[in-house]
């Protein structure tokens, strides 16, 4: 009886140290190297370009800060993200000899996005992010809703110049 309960106890106690290793494996913190950038911030850097400075401001808005730099002008719009959180804590246990066993998982820490636009004679000529800016899956993600509104609106302008539908 008594070891039946010692080894049913042994049991639990090696599911716990299991599902808490697999737990306590978490993303790096960099996945610039394992992990693509997102389609629509990929395209900003393309398709905004030569949009105007006044077309900027339609689409982005006003940025949070400009900065002179050499013939041109670079604008940053600045993003806090405050991602949901899922924190999954397995209690602490410990049984005479057997170690302690426990751990935590934390999922989809917060992260920021500094969106940067160099002016050139009034128009777009590069596009940049800078930042905690990654997700699991894209680089760059966090960005997107800085720019999203802006490709829409160049390839609506480009439409509207080319005569396409």
């Amino acid at each position: 009886m008594i070891t039946s309960n010692i080894r049913t106890l042994a049991l639990v106690v090696v599911l716990l140290a299991g599902g808490s290793t697999v737990s306590s494996c978490v993303a790096p913190d960099d996945t610039s190297n394992i992990t693509r950038e997102d389609a629509t911030a990929a395209a900003a850097r393309k398709e905004m370009v030569g949009l105007s400075e006044a077309d900027v401001r339609m689409c982005a808005g006003f940025p949070t800060a400009t900065a002179d730099a050499g013939g041109s002008q670079i604008w940053t719009y600045q993003r806090t993200v405050q991602r949901g959180n899922l924190n999954v804590v397995i209690p602490t246990l410990a049984v005479g000899a057997i170690p302690t066993v426990g751990g935590s998982l934390n999922v989809d820490p917060g992260g920021y996005c500094n969106t940067q636009i160099r002016m050139v004679d009034g128009r777009v000529a590069e596009v940049a992010y800078a930042g905690d800016n990654n997700t699991r899956n894209h680089r760059d993600a966090l960005c997107v809703t800085t720019v999203d509104a802006c490709v829409t609106y160049a390839r609506q302008r480009h439409q509207v110049r080319t005569g396409a539908r």
